[in-house]
């Protein structure tokens, strides 16, 4: 058995304040449409963290600093990769809000959050984002059936 298998690395970023608000970003691909952390794939040769830190200042302006890994998001694709989202969340960021090709992108009150379209099970990501105890958003199949695990 294969000890490696190919992989396509992303990440989400949730960036908030003191205030109690989190920064979202309203998607414009119709393949993944709502709101959603700003993020983005990593590219070959690039670290996960310089990663997060360039797709967040692409997608919104602002410059964030000591990301700190909460979690992940894995499942296989189609095509047999592994799809893998580094979950990274931080405080601590400087510049100007402005919205991209991506979406635009927003200060929301946490607790105002479900009010929102959101993208595909959001909800669960953001227990991970904000949870002590968990760590994994984890898709798997069982009877051809897309199943979920939070671990």
């Amino acid at each position: 058995m294969a000890r490696s298998e190919q992989a396509i690395f992303t990440n989400l970023c949730m960036v908030y304040d003191d205030a109690g608000n989190i920064l979202v970003q309203d998607r414009l691909d119709p393949s993944w449409p709502g709101l959603c952390f700003p993020g983005g794939h990593v590219e070959p040769g690039e670290s996960f963290v310089e990663s997060v830190i360039r797709e967040v200042w692409e997608e919104t302006g602002l410059t964030i600093k000591k990301p700190v890994l909460c979690g992940t998001k894995q499942f296989q694709t189609k095509h047999g990769e592994r799809y893998v989202v580094f979950f990274y969340k931080t405080n601590r960021f400087s510049g100007e809000l402005r919205s991209s090709d991506e979406g635009k992108v927003f200060w929301l009150p946490r607790k105002d959050l479900e009010q929102y379209t959101l993208v595909d099970d959001f909800m669960d990501m953001v227990k991970v984002f904000e949870s002590d105890d968990l760590s994994e958003f984890y898709y798997y199949t069982e009877n051809d059936q897309w199943k979920l695990k939070l671990l």
